[in-house]
């Protein structure tokens, strides 16, 4: 095996293990809104935390070469954060989890579709479109879990696409900077800045839950700890190298199984149901996912 296929194997690994990471963070998140924190509170306290600590192994660059790149920076410091989080999150408030879970999982469509227009060598050929579609349709079974009627609200519908198509855009705009800088700068200034603008929200929305008792609270430090060390700073780090080694449509393709795993960690932690229709999907999904993968 050439260096370039081990990097090419190691990527679809990490890959896995991030969007494995990123399922059990709707469970975590779910234990915290139960606690009392509002879904701005949650993306501002796991990306503070991750900021501090990927100062530890990124410290000696602190601005990009010039500022076209530092503010493509800070385009994805709001697409892969702010931005991403705060449309997916205020979708929850309009529509059911559910809804919301299909639209924003619609991303690795939307990605292939704008990278087919931006970048000719990133086109999908018809097995491989085929592969997504079909990997798309059985997360839908999965996330729909034996609910047959599906009601949608057309401002949460908004939200959710909206979401979808800011990851979309973080996929495609890291392609100017990935190859410049290491992945551990990138993610630092994608924290900074997605910490930056969501700010004004902050001003103008909500507030800052800041209350000592919650905050205190071992099933919230605990969960926050984890959202920001490691799914939070590890694994945006580990996403970005990705994107790097397998391209943004082969490595966001992963994003279908995220809702696999949110429903495997629901049923384990939650005691949440799994049907029949959930497995079903969860077959067509993988089978679609290794139809999409392969050239």
């Amino acid at each position: 095996m050439g260096k370039s296929n081990s990097y090419q194997f190691l990527g679809h690994l990490t890959a896995l293990f991030v969007v494995m990471i990123w399922g059990e963070t709707f469970v975590s998140s779910k234990v915290l809104l139960n606690a009392g924190l509002m879904p701005a509170d949650i993306f501002f306290y796991r990306f503070l935390l991750a900021y501090a600590l990927i100062w530890f192994v990124s410290y000696k660059r602190l601005w990009c070469r010039n500022y076209t790149d530092e503010l493509t920076c800070f385009a994805l410091g709001i697409l892969g954060g702010s931005l991403y989080f705060l449309t997916e999150n205020m979708a929850l408030v309009y529509d059911l989890a559910s809804n919301v879970a299909i639209l924003v999982s619609s991303c690795p469509l939307i990605t292939a579709f704008l990278l087919s227009i931006f970048y000719k060598n990133e086109r999908l050929n018809r097995k491989q479109i085929f592969g997504s579609v079909f990997a798309f349709l059985g997360m839908v079974m999965v996330v729909l879990n034996g609910q047959l009627i599906l009601h949608v609200n057309p401002q949460g519908a908004v939200l959710a696409i909206s979401a979808a198509l800011s990851w979309a855009f973080y996929s495609l705009l890291m392609k100017r900077v990935m190859h410049k800088y290491s992945s551990w700068f990138i993610t630092r200034k994608v924290f900074f800045y997605g910490l930056l603008t969501i700010l004004p929200y902050y001003y103008f929305v909500s507030p800052l839950n800041t209350d000592g008792a919650i905050l205190s609270r071992p099933e919230v430090y605990g969960n926050l700890i984890y959202l920001g060390a490691v799914a939070s700073m590890f694994c945006y780090m580990m996403w970005n190298w990705t994107l790097s080694k397998l391209g943004a449509v082969k490595a966001t393709n992963y994003i279908y199984l995220q809702s696999l795993f949110t429903m495997l960690f629901a049923w384990i932690i939650l005691h949440e149901r799994i049907t029949w229709m959930a497995i079903a999907g969860a077959v067509i999904l993988i089978l679609g996912m290794i139809r999409a993968e392969r050239k």
